[in-house]
């Protein structure tokens, strides 16, 4: 009991995370850092896509129906959703060479800060799904 209610509370959080991923890029279409050039509409598109997938089939696996495949598929899901955004996190990587420039401004915050604790958490909630999965305690 206390491990699905670890579990929802992640998904939760994942929830925000898939969310504000996307308000937070579809508002500054320059992509914030722009230090290194990234796919980053297609990466955007990626996490929201696997990321409402996800969170649909987590639920329902999570809340209703218990069926392996099923958890299996979403957290499949889960993964590459992470691993979107922590290519959407790359962005803010150092670019170097002669012409590189420095980053551009962010409305939301003064640096990748947010991005980073939304995107390492999605991997330990990855993390932590994968194994109580695994374990069967869900």
């Amino acid at each position: 009991m206390l491990w699905e209610v670890v579990a929802l509370v992640l998904t939760a959080l994942a929830v925000v995370d898939i969310v504000l991923t996307r308000l937070r890029m579809a508002s500054n279409n320059e992509g914030a850092a722009r230090r290194l050039d990234l796919p980053t509409t297609t990466l955007v598109n990626v996490h929201t896509i696997a990321g409402g997938l996800a969170v649909v089939l987590w639920c329902v696996y999570l809340l209703a129906f218990r069926g392996w495949i099923l958890g299996l598929v979403a957290l499949v899901l889960w993964w590459l959703t992470a691993g979107a955004g922590l290519l959407i996190l790359a962005r803010w990587l150092p670019a170097r060479g002669r012409h590189a420039s420095g980053p551009a401004g962010d409305s939301w915050s003064q640096g990748p800060g947010l991005s980073i604790l939304a995107h390492v958490g999605l991997v330990v909630g990855c993390v932590v799904w994968t194994v109580l999965y695994l374990l069967g305690a869900l």
